[in-house]
């Protein structure tokens, strides 16, 4: 969707003002240029309502972080990447990147590329004499362009790039795949989550903004009947948490009507990223974070009050609960 300067406007908008609507236009038009084709649902949607919500999955809509990490990626991240002779420092390295770092919530190749340097730097990996994947064809998929970061672009990518070790790679990820759908079910949503989505219906557009396979997330909202709120379900498939925001939200709404609701650092950098608003849902206090927004912050955005004093205390708040440095290394 192209952003339009309102008839006659630049007869009567000041210059400073007209270069600023020009210069969202050229940056309106950067984004949508470079989507991917799976994207098409968030550049196409048009606002149907003054504001925009962006909410993530695991670990802000669902308590499914713990379960999802502890009994399904660190599984599999053990068996299919040889990793049984340390599985102790295996598994702490995958609860400190994806639970317990500011990590937490970055898609699940960057984040086991982390892992496995956590685990090579070790003292006791190396006293053990276990050897670590370098993970190099897995590094070079991450830093290509061309395909998501997602099942469905790793095979497409393996297609071009054949290698035994992006083999291993798809026998990972689609095995954490099988896992959660087995394991994950009957998680329901944190309380006040469904009352705040209902006092959002006919107010806000409200997109699933998430690095999760759409598949699981699709299965998950709708299990629990709150699928109905989303305009948009998006995964890893579409793009990135940035890439969500800017494809659905910037240049369609008022910069201050954008917000971001996530429980990681990520989800704060995707709304930084595209101008928009962020609201934390602190880790170990997600009841309480979702009952404040609904009583407090989801109000104060509808007035125009959320920017400001208010929201950087919620921030400052946030960023001061998930550290840089592991625990073994303190």
């Amino acid at each position: 969707m192209a952003l339009r300067l309102p008839a006659g406007a630049t007869a009567r908008v000041r210059p400073y003002k007209l270069r600023r609507y020009q210069s969202a236009i050229r940056n309106r038009r950067s984004y949508v240029s470079t989507y991917p084709e799976t994207a098409r649902p968030l550049a196409e949607l048009q606002p149907q309502c003054a504001f925009f919500v962006g909410v993530d999955s695991d670990g802000c809509a669902f308590d499914t972080m713990e379960i999802k990490h502890k009994e399904c990626f660190c599984p599999n991240t053990i068996k299919w990447w040889d990793l049984q002779p340390v599985s102790k420092y295996a598994r702490e390295a995958v609860e400190f990147v994806n639970l317990y770092s500011k990590w937490r919530g970055i898609n699940r190749w960057p984040a086991l590329v982390m892992v496995f340097d956590l685990l090579a730097e070790r003292p006791e990996v190396i006293a053990r004499h276990v050897k670590i994947t370098e993970a190099k064809k897995l590094r070079e998929f991450i830093a290509q362009k061309e395909f998501p970061l997602s099942n469905d672009g790793l095979k497409k990518y393996m297609a071009a790039h054949p290698a035994p070790e992006l083999q291993t790679a798809w026998n990972w990820t689609t095995g954490v795949n099988a896992t959660i759908e087995e394991m994950v079910h009957g998680v329901p949503p944190f309380p006040y989550l469904r009352e705040s989505m209902e006092q959002m219906k006919g107010r806000a557009d409200m997109v699933v903004v998430s690095a999760t396979p759409t598949e699981a997330l699709n299965r998950e909202w709708q299990e629990h009947d709150i699928a109905q709120y989303a305009r948009v379900i998006a995964g890893q498939e579409l793009g990135t948490k940035k890439q969500h925001l800017a494809l659905a939200a910037r240049g369609k709404y008022t910069a201050d009507h954008i917000l971001m609701i996530g429980d990681a650092p990520g989800d704060l950098d995707a709304a930084r990223g595209n101008d928009a608003l962020f609201f934390p849902v602190n880790p170990g206090a997600e009841e309480k974070s979702w009952e404040r927004f609904y009583r407090e912050a989801l109000p104060r955005f509808f007035a125009g009050t959320y920017k400001g004093a208010y929201e950087a205390t919620l921030i400052a708040e946030f960023e001061k609960l998930l550290p840089d440095t592991p625990p073994w290394k303190r």
